[in-house]
C-alpha cells in the first residue's frame, strides 16, 4: 500500500512538472512576439534612398521672390575693353555770356534750368559809358554829315581846277576817318546788344541787353541784380544738350582695339541699371599725360533728357561681336566644379517643378552669363531666370528634411 501511494506521488510530480513547463513556454513566446510587433514596424529598407530631385512652388510663392520664368534668349557676349570717362558736349554747344565793358547786373531775366534760344535776352547791363557810346555815336554821325558834304564840294572844285589839291585831300582825309569812327561806334553798340538804327533815330537806351549766343540750357548763374562786373568775366553758362556724347579714356595698352564705328555700352549712376548705348565717331591722336590715354569721342544713340554734362559714366567698348544664349548669373548655381540652371515645368494651373540641370559656363559677361546644357534641351525649354541659390537650398532642405 506504502509502495502504491509512493508510487502515485512519482506520478502526481511528473505531471505537475510537465504542466509548469508547458506553461513556461507559453508564457514566453506568445507576449515576446506581440511586443516585437509593436516596437518593430515593417520599414522600406530604400526609403532613406528616394530623395526629391525638383521643388515645387507657387506662383504666388514666385512673385514674392521675384523669380521669373522664360525661354533662354540671345544676348550680344563680346570682347570688350572696360573705360570710364564722362558725359560732354562738343565746344560748340558751350557757350559763357559776358560783358564787352564794365558794367552794373540790372536785371536778370532766367534762372538756372532755364531753357533758352539763340538771341534770347537773359539779362540787363546799365553804366554811363553805355549812354557814351550811343551819343558819341550821335555826333560822330552828325559831323560825318556836315564832312561829307564839304568833301564833295571840294572834289567837284578839284575836278574844275579851282581848288588845290591839297583842300580836298584833307576834306577827304577828314570825311574817310570820322566814317570809319562812325562805323566802329556800330560795331560797339551791336557788342551791346543795341541796335545803330535805333539809335539812329535818336533812341538812346540807358541798359544793354544780354543775348544767349546759343540755343541750350541754363547751366550756371554766377552774378546777382546790381553787382558789377568787370568785362570778359563770365556772368553764365549755357549748354546745349542736344549733342551730348561720351568722352572715355582709352589706356595705352588697349589703344589698338579702339577705331571708328564700335559699340559702346555705358551707364550713369543716375539711370540706376539702364544701360544705353553709343557710336564711336572720333578717336584722339595725342595722348594725355598722367595717366598716359587717348581721349575717345562717341554719339550717344538712345540719349535720355536726364543726360547731364559731366556725369560719370562706367563704359565698355564692344571690340568683337558674337551672339550667344545667355541668362543672367543669379540663374546659376555652382556646386564645387559643376554649374546648373533651373528648368521650369507647370504641374497645374498654380504650382511649378523645378529641376536642376547642368550647364557649361562658357562666358561672363556684363551680368550674364553664355552657356549650354549638358544634356541637349528643347529651344523653347522654359528655366527660373533668377533665384538659383534660393532654389538649390530649398531642394537641399527638403532632402534633409526627407532623411530625418
Amino acid at each position: 500500500m506504502k509502495t502504491l501511494y509512493k508510487t502515485y506521488g512519482i506520478l502526481l510530480l511528473l505531471l505537475i512538472s510537465l504542466s509548469c513547463k508547458n506553461s513556461s513556454d507559453e508564457n514566453h513566446s506568445v507576449p515576446e512576439n506581440k511586443t516585437n510587433a509593436q516596437i518593430s514596424p515593417e520599414v522600406d529598407e530604400h526609403a532613406d534612398d528616394e530623395q526629391s530631385d525638383h521643388i515645387e512652388l507657387s506662383s504666388t510663392q514666385l512673385a514674392d521672390l521675384n523669380i521669373t520664368i522664360d525661354t533662354i534668349s540671345n544676348r550680344n557676349m563680346s570682347g570688350f575693353i572696360q573705360v570710364n570717362g564722362t558725359l560732354g558736349v562738343p565746344p560748340q554747344n558751350e557757350a559763357v555770356i559776358t560783358t564787352t565793358i564794365g558794367a552794373n547786373i540790372s536785371q536778370i531775366k532766367v534762372i538756372e534750368g532755364d531753357y533758352v534760344t539763340k538771341g534770347q535776352v537773359v539779362a540787363y547791363i546799365t553804366h554811363p559809358d553805355i549812354i557814351t557810346i550811343q551819343t558819341d555815336y550821335l555826333q560822330t554821325l552828325n559831323k560825318l554829315s556836315f564832312l561829307e558834304q564839304d568833301f564833295k564840294r571840294q572834289q567837284t572844285l578839284y575836278d574844275q581846277g579851282v581848288a588845290s589839291g591839297r583842300d580836298y585831300q584833307q576834306a577827304k582825309s577828314t570825311y574817310n576817318s570820322t566814317s570809319g569812327l562812325a562805323k566802329g561806334y556800330e560795331s560797339q553798340l551791336r557788342l551791346l546788344g543795341l541796335s545803330p538804327q535805333r539809335v539812329k533815330a535818336g533812341n538812346i537806351s540807358e541798359s544793354a541787353p544780354l543775348h544767349s549766343p546759343i540755343n541750350g540750357y541754363i547751366e550756371k548763374v554766377f552774378v546777382k541784380t546790381g553787382q558789377f562786373s568787370q568785362p570778359q568775366t563770365a556772368l553764365m553758362d549755357i549748354v546745349n544738350t542736344e549733342h551730348i556724347h561720351l568722352d572715355l579714356m582709352v589706356y595705352e595698352k588697349d589703344v589698338t582695339k579702339v577705331k571708328n564705328g564700335q559699340t559702346v555700352r555705358f551707364k550713369v549712376e543716375s539711370l540706376g541699371n539702364t544701360e544705353l548705348t553709343a557710336e564711336i565717331y572720333s578717336v584722339g591722336k595725342a595722348f594725355e599725360d598722367g595717366p598716359k590715354a587717348l581721349h575717345i569721342h562717341a554719339e550717344i544713340e538712345n540719349k535720355d533728357k536726364k543726360l547731364i554734362p559731366g556725369m560719370y559714366v562706367n563704359a565698355q567698348i564692344i571690340t568683337k561681336n558674337t551672339t550667344e544664349k545667355a541668362i543672367a548669373e543669379s540663374a546659376v548655381f555652382q556646386d564645387g566644379a559643376y554649374s546648373y540652371v533651373f528648368v521650369a515645368k507647370k504641374v497645374n494651373e498654380t504650382i511649378w517643378k523645378f529641376t536642376p540641370e547642368e550647364v557649361i559656363i562658357k562666358n561672363t559677361v556684363n551680368g550674364y552669363s553664355s552657356f549650354q546644357f549638358k544634356n541637349e534641351q528643347k529651344s523653347s525649354v522654359l528655366v527660373a531666370q533668377s533665384g538659383a541659390y534660393y532654389l538649390i537650398s530649398e531642394l537641399k532642405k527638403g532632402d534633409a528634411e526627407h532623411s530625418h
